[in-house]
């Protein structure tokens, strides 16, 4: 049965995660043939990048009620949308909508969310009383989890969606894509540390550096090319931005070494079976590498033997633990239909 539905999340910003989530629940729901509407900080940009779609502006409230109101089900996620670490006022705001879709009776369900943390103690049990009347509620990590059965929240564990992304077959080139992004630890001393450890390590091949969201990570990009530049101007460096998801991911898909800090830059590069090394700026992507058995390397402490394990890194067995995340649509197929 064909039904109209909301998507709610940090979409429009040209994230390459969120964006890729978004593209994962498109494709999805049009398989199924349902209608589908996004709200969107870039309603143009986003109706740009799929056919057959409705979007309105995320702060544009009359139109958004009026959106909610029209469909059947709202789907807020994926990614960590109900926290209070990036700002209060964005977790209200997203509360806000589930809100809506609630008070309007229609059918919410919580996407493959990292809840938490949330150290505001009303923005806590505003979360808690809402997600309580959720019809599905899905989380992406144990953490999550466990916080949601202290509530007396049942929800489903489920990998990230982006272990659905299909990604094209390609010869592999002799490349490393290094990709950044700034954070509050992140320094100059550790974009010189890494700009003179790859010159050195990866002399004899080209340098792609990405930057998945230019107002976060161009500003990074260019300072690690200048320094990897200034080290070794022989080398070939290509700084990538202002890329589609489609062509971030055929390129990524051709690189036979990655260096990545974001989340879904990792879990792009598993599926492609890159040579990986992570850097840790966030506790997602340290428990990602552990559970992949990646080299990982920190903003603050020094470089040991990790780039020796990268480029001793046997691909075969992470491609088969790769393998093994399998999303599982089966709870979020019953909610909707």
């Amino acid at each position: 049965m064909k039904k109209r539905v909301v998507l709610s999340g940090y979409f429009g910003f040209k994230n390459f995660g969120d964006e890729a989530i978004l593209s994962v629940l498109i494709n999805k729901l049009q398989q199924d043939k349902h209608r589908i509407t996004v709200i969107s900080s870039n309603p143009q940009y986003t109706k740009s990048q799929y056919k057959h779609i409705r979007s309105v502006q995320t702060f544009n409230i009359p139109d958004i009620f009026a959106a909610i109101r029209k469909s059947d089900v709202l789907i807020s996620g994926g990614g960590s949308l109900l926290q209070d670490v990036t700002s209060l006022k964005s977790l209200f705001y997203y509360l806000f909508v589930i809100f809506l879709g609630l008070f309007l009776h229609k059918d919410v369900i919580i996407f493959a969310q990292g809840i938490g943390p949330l150290n505001n103690k009303f923005g806590e049990l505003l979360t808690q009383t809402l997600l309580k009347n959720c019809k599905y509620v899905s989380v992406r990590d144990e953490k999550s989890l466990e916080l949601l059965k202290s509530w007396g929240i049942k929800a489903d564990l489920l990998c990230d969606p982006i272990f659905s992304t299909q990604i094209p077959h390609y010869k592999k080139t002799n490349t490393v894509a290094v990709q950044l992004r700034d954070f509050q630890t992140m320094n100059e001393d550790f974009i010189d540390r890494l700009a003179q450890k790859i010159s050195k390590e990866f002399s004899d091949k080209d340098i792609e550096i990405y930057s998945f969201q230019d107002e976060i990570d161009l500003e990074v990009c260019q300072k690690f090319e200048k320094a990897v530049n200034m080290l070794n101007p022989s080398i070939k460096t290509t700084l990538y931005s202002n890329l589609t998801n489609s062509e971030i991911i055929n390129n990524l898909a051709k690189a036979e070494y990655l260096v990545g800090m974001r989340f879904h830059a990792i879990i792009i590069g598993l599926l492609a079976k890159c040579k990986i090394l992570a850097i840790n700026y966030d506790i997602k992507v340290e428990k990602l590498a552990k559970e992949f058995d990646l080299p990982i390397i920190d903003l603050k402490r020094e470089f040991n033997n990790q780039f020796a394990e990268l480029k001793n890194q046997n691909t075969k067995i992470t491609s088969t633990k790769v393998q093994s995340k399998q999303f599982d649509w089966s709870g979020f197929n019953s909610a909707i239909n």
